[in-house]
């Protein structure tokens, strides 16, 4: 199926569409802001100095983007350097893109929790791009706070209780009409009319009732604003991370790219437990930093800095699901399998490199090695401060 991006991009043959983003320099601190052209017609780009008024990259092919993950708020990777789209860049591409990339406010409720995994692979099937995610756990308050319009209704109180009874994951997602798309894919309010008007449906399929329904959308411009800056900007939230007999895998750019997180997310709650996770955005001195064990020890290390750092990323701290007690570094390690997903594919043909992974570098998931270094890294990833 032909999509609205390839539409434009079609109608707009050889088009040239502009972007004003920022890169901070990592050595220095300084703001640099570029302006980053798109070409249609062959998937180029090129790049100007706003501030000395000159070309900074001159025009070439570039494959690593692609247009529909050009959208304001999004962060791209241009030979290591990592840009914040700010805004459009002229009145084309703000006319012709902008309509493409409506945003809404997606939750998993508490009792969606479980099927997760199925949940965001329906979104990344359907067309509708996870801009941030993050899994939280609201207090009472904060849950009577974010359904407030609800105040005088007959459910209110158990809704209430319902949200505070475990974590959600809240997710900010972009797509053309991303707001009736979404409502469409979760179903009625009342799972029993799902089943019956919209039988596959989210609700239809992993629903129990109106309040334990698996799932929440915004239902109009406003609502998904208020509830994207709600979870999303810098609100306080009670930890998920356990900190304790955990490890970290991390869902690596490529994977979340090619649209597979909700797969492998799916695989892995059949074993684990996930007890925390977030959408996060390495820098490249951040990638350096995590990756510093590997320094000087394996070959492919600063491919795997510059892989780790090259889009968005889903951090998950995880922990054995029928023992959790039991350090589960080890058995996850093997679940993942081995760093090259050929060889993986022949020792270990079911775990999760062999069905994910492209080669040693792009293996499909980062996982900790050491058993003594499961909290550790998990508190690297949930205690930093992610930000561009």
């Amino acid at each position: 199926m032909t999509s609205k991006f390839q539409e434009v991009e079609t109608k707009n043959d050889g088009a040239r569409f502009a972007f004003n983003t920022q890169w901070k320099d990592p050595m220095t601190g300084v703001v640099w802001k570029f302006q980053l052209f798109f070409y249609t017609h062959d998937n180029s780009i090129e790049m100007f100095d706003i501030k000395n008024q000159r070309s900074f990259l001159r025009r070439v092919a570039y494959t690593d983007i692609s247009l529909d993950h050009l959208f304001v708020g999004s962060v791209v990777n241009v030979f290591t350097r990592q840009l914040l789209i700010e805004d459009y860049g002229d009145e084309f591409t703000r006319r012709n893109l902008q309509q493409l990339q409506e945003r809404t406010l997606a939750l998993i409720k508490p009792d969606g929790i479980p099927y997760m995994g199925k949940i965001i692979e329906a979104i990344c099937c359907s067309g509708l791009i996870i801009k941030q995610l993050r899994m939280c756990k609201l207090s009472r308050g904060q849950a009577k706070d974010f359904y407030k319009a609800h105040m005088d209704k007959p459910f209110f109180e158990e809704l209430a209780n319902h949200m505070s009874s475990g974590p959600c994951v809240a997710m900010e997602l972009v797509a053309e009409d991303a707001i009736a798309k979404w409502r469409l894919l979760l179903g009625p309010t009342s799972t029993e009319v799902a089943r019956m008007k919209a039988p596959s449906s989210i609700r239809a399929n992993f629903g129990t009732d109106s309040t334990r329904n698996a799932v929440h959308g915004a239902d109009s411009y406003d609502s998904a604003r208020r509830e994207a800056h709600f979870f999303f900007a810098d609100r306080m939230f009670a930890p998920c991370a356990k900190f304790f007999n955990v490890t970290l895998g991390i869902i690596k750019p490529h994977t979340v790219q090619a649209g597979a997180a909700g797969a492998m997310i799916d695989l892995i709650q059949e074993k684990y437990d996930i007890t925390a996770m977030e959408m996060i955005n390495f820098t490249r001195p951040n990638a350096e930093e995590f990756y510093e064990l590997y320094r000087g020890v394996v070959q492919d290390y600063y491919a795997m800095t510059h892989e780790m750092s090259s889009g968005d990323a889903i951090a998950m701290e995880l922990c054995c699901k029928t023992n959790p007690e039991h350090n589960p570094v080890k058995a996850f390690r093997e679940f993942c399998g081995p760093p090259d997903p050929a060889l993986a594919r022949q020792l270990r043909p079911s775990s999760l490199r062999a069905q994910f992974g492209v080669n040693k570098v792009k293996n499909g998931i980062h996982c900790t090695d050491l058993s003594e270094d499961g909290e550790s890294e998990c508190k690297f990833i949930f205690t930093h401060q992610w930000t561009m």
